[in-house]
């Protein structure tokens, strides 16, 4: 790379530097400018920082630009695949023209996201769909296979992300033929991991970082180039997600994909041994199977509850058997095609997973993870548990600890690493997140938002509100929260901690509203996608709407469509969840207080996750109800609190009318 046309980084953010001169009113922050500084040194260095900015600092651009300047083969990982295109599409771009830095850009997905056009054309052949409008979506599909240069599924907005054609067009890491498939020449996947392996940057997200982590760590091809940095955005969600890829788990929709895939491999290639479609179809059996005999027990669970029910040992059992079978007997046909071949082997990997699943000892301290690294010092204990769902069901074995692992990751690599998000501390101390990725040595920075919180916003906590473990809470969130939706005229976001309260909420406003004659738009999770409802919220006026935890970040919505969001709990962790209680178990028998030092800072982060929906810019006003008397009323309230912006607080109505009064007068 040509030596860049400067190195002083306060420049280029001056008033009158690089970046001011490319974007129409850009103005200097001094936040934005001391991240910068701090990232660029940590990129000399090929250190690892932890940094948190306050919304508002511009931390993206603080990261961009010493990253574009220095630090040479680059990784941008962000925490969902919209924020991953605004990059890729707008940042990136945008900043290095404004360097003039002639750097190949490149935006990589998991192989899911892009079309495979094997199965495309195995597909068309079936004809077999879910639904009749799948069958419709698989001819637009094909025809826009044809012209498109990255085959990203996201390019065709007008077919939903949950409909169900797309695993049937869209390969997995299980089911790709690799180099024997006969369109390996145009895979859409290759082209774009080829792209990758090139750019001077690339474009990824969680998943697919800890995706190819853990190829690495089985010793099988990686998918991502090395780099000479890591830039983590959205770093807060990185513990859950390493959580996920650091353990094992099998679950019902792998299953079905994998009987789906081999009756038409069978069909295809084997259909004079139609004694196999019948193992096949056992094998669907025996999955629903599984899932009535977890009962009326939607959730998470140990494996121990879920085993001591008769029913559900012996479905497992019955499940464990069939699913041997079938591997036996797709054994004896695989050599008869690739798609044969690859249904085979993969049924032997499930089957492997489910045995290792139900083999795993309950106690997990004797246990350790298969995909942990070889040179950590210490063992990893695995946690045996289930999620159980309406419709499915997913057998997991988690490491209690992902801190062993991500430390190996960072501390064995000569890069720099770069973990940043607007809630990484709590009362400014990182020593939560730092031990839950075992990043005690790392530097750690922050920078307070630059927006004037005490005059945009206020905090406020209503009286007389029963506690939130009472049957009343709820109705007396709504009815707390009437006389603030009808001043600040909707514009409202409720947030909720459970999907019941949520769908009580729902009931009760629709009624209230219909009773009022508010013809306000009342938008409600489930409903539609979340991106589909955003877009509503923003362009309909007075909206409310209401949802539970998919939509505490990650979301951003600037100016007056959003005024007021009523938090209805503090957002705790269910204490009954499997995995939290072996980590608080854990804590307490090596002296710690679980409360203290696990629950309480985990949901300090959470609620700065769903405050921070409230104020996006400069110019944004707006009130954050919470309605949960704790936050005041018990000693361990005001830790929370002080995590939030500083804002006004108060516990008077009359306030926040008089608030929304003056923002209504002024508009």
């Amino acid at each position: 790379m040509t030596e860049p046309p400067f190195s002083d980084i306060a420049a280029v953010f001056s008033e009158d530097g690089a970046l001011a001169q490319y974007l129409p009113g850009f103005r200097a922050r001094s936040g934005q400018q001391a991240m910068a500084h701090a990232i660029a040194e940590a990129i000399r260095e090929r250190r690892c920082l932890i940094a948190e900015a306050g919304t508002g600092t511009g931390k993206t651009f603080a990261y961009l630009v010493p990253a574009l300047i220095g630090g040479g083969k680059v990784i941008i990982s962000t925490g969902t695949k919209t924020l991953q295109d605004q990059l890729f599409e707008r940042d990136l771009p945008l900043v290095r023209d404004a360097l003039k830095l002639p750097l190949s850009v490149a935006l990589l997905k998991g192989r899911s996201n892009y079309l495979c056009l094997h199965r495309i054309a195995q597909a068309q052949h079936e004809d077999l769909f879910p639904s009749r409008r799948d069958a419709q979506y698989l001819k637009t599909i094909a025809s826009f296979s044809r012209t498109t240069e990255r085959g990203d599924r996201s390019e065709l907005a007008n077919i939903p992300d949950h409909a169900g054609i797309w695993p049937l067009v869209t390969s997995t890491r299980d089911n790709c033929l690799g180099s024997h498939c006969a369109h390996v020449d145009d895979c859409f996947v290759t082209k774009a991991r080829k792209e990758a392996l090139d750019a001077d940057v690339v474009v990824i997200n969680h998943h697919l970082f800890f995706a190819d982590a853990l190829l690495r760590e089985e010793g099988l091809s990686e998918l991502l180039p090395a780099c000479n940095t890591v830039i983590l955005d959205e770093a807060h969600q990185l513990p859950d997600i390493a959580t996920v890829f650091f353990g094992k788990r099998i679950g019902s929709m792998q299953l079905m994909e994998l009987a789906r895939d081999a009756e038409v491999a069978i069909r295809t290639d084997a259909s004079d041994l139609t004694e196999l479609l019948t193992r096949i179809d056992r094998l669907t059996l025996a999955i629903r199977q599984l899932r009535l005999a977890a009962g009326e027990f939607p959730g998470k669970l140990a494996a121990s509850q879920l085993l001591s029910l008769p029913t559900f040992a012996e479905a497992l059992q019955t499940l464990t058997k069939v699913l041997d079978e079938t591997a036996s007997d797709l054994g004896t046909v695989a050599e008869r095609s690739e798609d044969l071949g690859v249904v085979a082997a993969r049924t032997q990997t499930l089957l492997r997973d489910l045995q290792q699943w139900c083999e795993i000892n309950d106690n997990a301290d004797k246990n350790t993870s298969e995909n942990a690294s070889e040179n950590r010092a210490e063992e990893i204990p695995l946690i045996r548990w289930a999620d159980i769902s309406p419709h499915g069901w997913q057998l997991h074995a988690s490491p209690l600890s992902v801190a062993p692992i991500f430390r190996d990751f960072v501390e064995n690599s000569a890069r720099s690493w770069i973990l940043t998000s607007a809630t990484l501390s709590v009362a400014g101390q990182f020593a939560h997140y730092q031990h839950e990725l075992g990043l005690e040595n790392a530097q750690t920075e922050r920078w307070d938002s630059p927006f004037d919180y005490e005059h945009q916003a206020i905090l406020y906590v209503p009286t007389g509100l029963p506690l939130p473990n009472t049957r009343e809470h709820t109705d007396a969130v709504i009815d707390a929260a009437l006389p603030v939706l009808e001043a600040s005229r909707g514009h409202a976001f409720l947030l909720f901690t459970t999907h019941r309260a949520l769908q009580h909420a729902h009931q009760r406003l629709q009624t209230i509203f219909a009773e009022r004659g508010w013809d306000w738009p009342l938008l409600v999770q489930g409903e539609a996608s979340r991106s589909e409802l955003l877009e509503r919220f923003r362009v309909e006026k007075n909206a409310v709407l209401l949802g539970a935890a998919s939509f505490w970040e990650g979301v951003d919505v600037a100016g007056d469509a959003l005024s007021l969001v009523v938090i209805d709990k503090l957002p705790f962790a269910p204490p009954d969840d499997p995995l939290l209680s072996a980590r608080l178990e854990h804590l307490k028998k090596s002296g710690g207080e679980p409360f203290r030092d696990w629950q309480l800072p985990q949901a300090a982060i959470n609620l700065k996750q769903g405050a921070g929906r409230l104020i996006r810019t400069e110019t944004d006003h707006g009130v954050l109800m919470i309605t949960d008397p704790r936050l005041v009323e018990k000693p361990y309230g005001k830790r929370l609190w002080r995590s939030l912006p500083p804002m006004r607080r108060t516990r008077a109505l009359e306030d926040v009318i008089a608030f929304f009064d003056t923002r209504n007068r002024e508009s």
